[in-house]
């Protein structure tokens, strides 16, 4: 479960803005870019998140539209969690 049930992690990122970098892959919010941070994974083949409302289910389905991250944005992504 890649978002981990209201995960630190992203607890931590909801209280942020999201960066401009997050255009480069269409996402309009935090858990879609962390769901295209792992879709982009080359070892991963599916993604499940769960969740329990469908406004989250509708904002996770958006995060397989549009461009993945390549290697080098999610390097970026990394340093910008790292540097939190």
């Amino acid at each position: 479960m890649p978002l981990g049930g209201r995960s630190a992690l992203l607890s931590t990122l909801l209280a942020r803005p999201l960066p401009e970098w997050v255009a480069e892959i269409d996402a309009g919010s935090w858990p879609q870019t962390l769901l295209k941070y792992v879709l982009a994974h080359p070892a991963v083949a599916v993604v499940v998140p769960g969740t329990t409302r469908v406004e989250h289910l509708i904002d996770n389905c958006a995060a397989g539209r549009g461009p993945l991250p390549d290697p080098e944005l999610r390097r970026r992504m990394e340093a910008y969690v790292d540097a939190l």
